[in-house]
């Protein structure tokens, strides 16, 4: 039974991961073929380097994804700590809710959606230009900022409450108690959730197709645009940068969530322990 789930389970991470070794091991190929591997390269390297509306459509993507990730850590962040604090199970349920629809709705739907509303906008307020970059963050932020909430507020949920009473007790303000308390107790929930909005809006094409403007193309959208005459192996060089990029973050969120468990790990042994003590001290008395 071993040997089979063994047998099994192999074959299964060989089918996911033989396209990506096979874009990695073409990204050095020598030549334009993608049967014959004729000898070891980095001249799509040096190409890809060379290529300026290429490394356009990446800043522009970076900018993008930086700017979307800033803004839905700080709005999300607020968000989870508004629904944390909120006394209604109905009304908590129901922001619940309303967080999981934009996950749950098909990008085409919400890509299509947001156009018209930008486009509708722009026509009222009488702009030249609907679409442009402030409407594709717009969209991006849209869908990152569920993920930052849904990966603080169980953070927020697994937090002592006495902690931040016990800051106020002595002497600590609001805003001086949340950082010194809250803060520090949400930051893996914040890190997880700002490497899922970078990952998911780099990656994003369906959205960013609906609602960018002229002249500011993300990557995706270049690489589909190349997708029409011939993809050359420049991209599957570009591919494999951004593969190991993509498997350095999710590296570092295995970190966090692993620094994580050991903190909650520890903090059960020392409420065990607090227990304990008071147990003893009562069969004392």
């Amino acid at each position: 039974m071993k040997t089979s789930a063994k047998i099994y389970s192999g074959l299964i991470f060989a089918f996911l991961f033989a396209p990506i070794v096979v874009l990695l091991v073409f990204s050095f190929n020598e030549s334009h073929s993608l049967s014959v591997f004729s000898g070891f390269t980095l001249s799509w390297y040096v190409e890809l380097f060379k290529d300026s509306a290429t490394l356009e459509a990446v800043g522009n993507s970076l900018l993008l994804a930086t700017c979307a990730t800033a803004i839905s850590v700080v709005v999300g962040t607020i968000t989870a700590l508004g629904i944390d604090r909120l006394r209604s199970r109905w009304y908590r349920a129901a922001m619940n809710t309303v967080t999981n629809i934009p996950m749950t709705n098909p990008d085409i739907i919400t890509g299509i959606s947001l156009m018209l509303m930008f486009v509708f906008a722009g026509r009222m307020l009488g702009t030249s230009s609907s679409l442009n970059f402030w409407t594709m963050l717009l969209a991006h932020v849209s869908f990152c900022l569920p993920y930052v909430i849904l990966q603080v507020l169980p953070k927020l949920q697994q937090m002592d409450n006495s902690l931040l009473e016990a800051a106020m007790d002595l002497g600590c303000t609001p805003m001086r108690g949340f950082f010194k308390v809250e803060l520090p107790e949400m930051m893996p929930g914040i890190v997880n959730g700002a490497i899922m909005a970078f990952t998911l809006s780099l990656d994003d094409f369906v959205i960013s197709y609906f609602t960018n403007g002229n002249g500011f193309d993300t990557l995706p959208i270049r690489i589909y645009s190349m997708t029409k005459k011939t993809v050359t192996p420049k991209m599957y060089a570009l591919a494999t940068i951004i593969f190991f990029v993509t498997l350095g973050l999710l590296l570092i969120n295995n970190v966090v969530d692993n620094d994580d468990a050991k903190q909650l790990r520890e903090q059960k042994k020392k409420h065990r322990k607090h227990r304990r003590a008071k147990l003893n001290s009562g069969a004392e008395n």
